[in-house]
């Protein structure tokens, strides 16, 4: 992976690499850890979700997340075969799951510092797609493939500082909320690469988003801008979720911002 530059040695205007690292490069005394949740749709190459009937849909969605079976789960050996392709190639993934709309899948990237997440998360993305190449089936990252009643596709992100990560930490994920409130606009502006106009399909406030129009935050709330998962409001400290990143983000764009 590298970045790219123009004739004249500025930075291509699709290169947030840059700009990420010096912003990271300023915030190492914080030690910003984060964790990237890259949701993705896998369809044939008709452009039909992998495994769904063909002149029609599935049953209704409830047993497909985190499923097991053939009549639940399509295209499983993709995502092992990715995960393991990642490992090989020294990525940090955590974990992989079925999602909420069949044949949508999801893996975690991390918990990694700083400009890794997005190296680690933009290499991940083009070793799924050449994967699922060798199996004849095409990666979607569109944040609502499907409309209607199905879930859409995110990357939410978990994000900590040191002293939130430390006994008493909690008021440092307050404060940290307190601020993030004051920039959403400019917030879902980096979130999708259409400055929200993509996430506008996803963020409607119904299948586990808030509204793409407002900023909220609560415990254990999946229909929040930013969760606060249970554990850690029990505990007093550790990491906030970030629910509100599109699945074709830019990592270097989300992860900047944030910082």
């Amino acid at each position: 992976m590298c970045e790219t530059y123009k004739y004249n040695k500025e930075p291509t205007e699709t290169n947030h690499r840059k700009i990420c690292k010096e912003i990271m490069d300023a915030a190492t005394s914080q030690k910003p850890w984060f964790g990237i949740e890259q949701e993705y749709t896998l369809l044939a190459q008709d452009g039909h979700p992998f495994g769904w009937p063909k002149n029609g849909f599935p049953g209704p969605q409830g047993p497909y997340y985190c499923g097991v079976g053939a009549n639940r789960v399509y295209g499983r050996d993709v995502v092992e075969a990715h995960y393991r392709s990642c490992l090989y190639a020294g990525i940090r993934v955590s974990g992989t799951n079925a999602e909420v709309m069949p044949a949508q899948w999801e893996y975690q990237v991390g918990p990694t510092e700083g400009i890794h997440m997005g190296d680690d998360l933009w290499v991940s993305r083009y070793i799924l797609q050449r994967v699922a190449e060798d199996f004849g089936v095409v990666v979607s990252f569109d944040p609502k493939p499907m409309a209607g009643d199905w879930n859409g596709a995110g990357a939410h992100t978990n994000f900590s500082t040191e002293p939130m990560r430390k006994p008493g930490g909690m008021e440092a994920i307050q404060n940290a909320i307190d601020k993030m409130s004051k920039h959403h606009i400019r917030h879902i502006k980096a979130y999708d690469p259409r400055e929200g106009k993509d996430n506008e399909r996803r963020l409607t406030g119904a299948h586990e988003t808030s509204s793409i129009h407002d900023f909220s935050a609560g415990v254990a709330n999946r229909g929040c801008s930013i969760r606060i998962p249970r554990e850690v409001a029990a505990q007093g400290y550790g990491y906030l979720e970030d629910r509100r990143p599109s699945s074709n983000c830019d990592p270097y764009r989300v992860t900047a911002v944030i910082v």
